[in-house]
Order: structure tokens, then sequence, then C-alpha cells
């Protein structure tokens, strides 16, 4: 199955190229969003979408890091539209065998995969989109 490999950092993750719309160059500023969780980048206008944009690094409780983020992956999740705030992306590949990953796992992760030599943490999109929804329930 093909993915959509991106990093946060030098971290290496992958999402089904089934479950990515496309990838964009982020706007200079993000508009914030009153109240909103931390994770919740802000809302930025997509040809007249308006699309909710969440720092993946806070979504995975990964920590702080200092590169300045670079795209935004938005995902395919019908009527809604989310973005995650990523480093870079690296391209699309060949994801033959995700097996479980080692440790306590989130529902935004699938499992890890190796490509190239090097691991891959395969996101789950349902996963991440519970994640998201669980953020502003969870706020109150």
């Amino acid at each position: 199955m093909r993915h959509v490999i991106f990093r946060v950092e030098k971290e290496r993750y992958g999402l089904p190229l089934s479950a990515v719309r496309e990838v964009v160059v982020p706007p200079e500023r993000f508009t914030r969003v009153p109240r909103a969780p931390s994770a919740i980048t802000g809302v930025m206008n997509l040809r007249g979408r308006v699309v909710t944009v969440v720092e993946l690094r806070q979504l995975l409780g990964l920590p702080e890091g200092g590169t300045p983020q670079a795209r935004v992956v938005l995902l395919d999740r019908g009527r809604r539209d989310l973005g995650l705030l990523v480093t870079d992306v690296d391209g699309i590949e060949a994801v033959e065998r995700v097996s479980a990953a080692p440790g306590k796992l989130t529902p935004a992760i699938r499992g890890v995969a190796r490509l190239g030599g090097l691991g891959v943490t395969v996101l789950d999109p349902e996963g991440l989109d519970a994640a998201v929804v669980a953020l502003f329930t969870h706020s109150k």
C-alpha cells in the first residue's frame, strides 16, 4: 500500500495515500481559535474552505523542537477539513508490512514499518481524527 511519508523533526511518519487529500505550504500566519487546545495551531483558508490545522508534534505528545514547520498534510475526512502541521514531506512510498509498535500505543498509531533501512511510524487516519475530537471534548 502506498503511503505519504513525512517528518516531524527527524522522526518519519506515514499515512495511507488514500487518506491524504493534498500537501500544501502553510500560510505565514494561522488564524487562532479562541480557547482552543494548544495542539490546535489555528485555521487557514484554502480555496474558500476553512481548514483546522493541528500541530502533529503536540497531538502525539512529542517533545518540543526548534525546526519551523514547512508543510500542512490535509487529510481526506469527508466534510471536515483537517490539516496536520509537519516539518517536511519526503514523498510517496510503498509500505509492504506494518508491524506492531513497541510500547504503549495511542489510537493514532497503527504500527511501524521499515523503509530504506529506516523506521517509519504508520499513523491511523481514524485514530488521528478521534484524537483531534478528543482534544475538544476533554478541554472543557
